[in-house]
């Protein structure tokens, strides 16, 4: 039996997490994917990206220190994401890869703060999940499962991918990234995605426009 080459990535998340809390994603055309099964007050499941630091992204100068990254969806315990035919949740795989498949053609970088619509015609994730616009987010729930890792000489740092309102977006071009994040921690929002959370701004804000 062949033993089974293992990525310095994922030996480095094992060796945060634990071998039984490190698995490989059924396999899609594209850059290969781990799941993290990890334990917080509610726990939570992770698909994230195993290869995509392989790429290293040309960042501006104030960036400097984070070409290399991975990109993750944060999924909720009630999810049974497993079921690759359900259209409610499936399509996280679907998107992990266009935006790794972006970056890399287009020879560009992500960054904390990165905003982009979920394809031309902005349709609603899926008939649970109406938001029609990503937000890409240094951790906040995992913080520190999460931090940054150094791998091969590198420091590889993660990102999250938020699904968001149309009204959430245009907030964020508006008044900044950073009073954005502030809305999020208001409502309580973070990259965990939730089917049923509804838009972190007040009716106030959108009358102002």
């Amino acid at each position: 039996m062949e033993r089974e080459i293992i990525s310095e990535l994922k030996q480095a998340l094992i060796d945060r997490f634990g071998e039984h809390r490190v698995l490989d994603a059924p396999f899609f055309e594209g850059v290969p994917l781990l799941v993290l099964d990890l334990e917080l007050k509610s726990p939570v499941t992770v698909i994230v990206t195993n290869g995509l630091s392989d790429y290293k992204m040309p960042v501006p100068e104030k960036w400097e220190g984070r070409e290399y990254n991975e990109l993750y969806f944060c999924l909720p315990s009630y999810w049974e994401w497993e079921d690759l035919n359900n259209p409610n949740t499936n399509w996280v795989f679907e998107w992990i890869q266009r935006l790794c498949k972006y970056v890399v053609e287009n020879e560009t970088w992500f960054g904390h703060g990165h905003t982009m619509p979920c394809g031309k015609e902005m349709k609603p994730l899926s008939n649970t999940m109406k938001q029609n616009h990503f937000f890409l987010s240094d951790p906040m729930l995992l913080v520190d499962e999460l931090a940054p890792v150094k791998v091969d000489g590198k420091t590889i740092n993660f990102l999250a991918i938020i699904p968001i309102f149309k009204d959430e977006m245009d907030y964020k071009q508006h008044k900044s990234t950073f009073k954005f994040v502030q809305k999020m921690d208001n409502a309580g929002t973070t990259e965990k995605l939730d089917d049923f959370r509804s838009s972190v701004l007040k009716r106030r804000w959108l009358k102002r426009r």
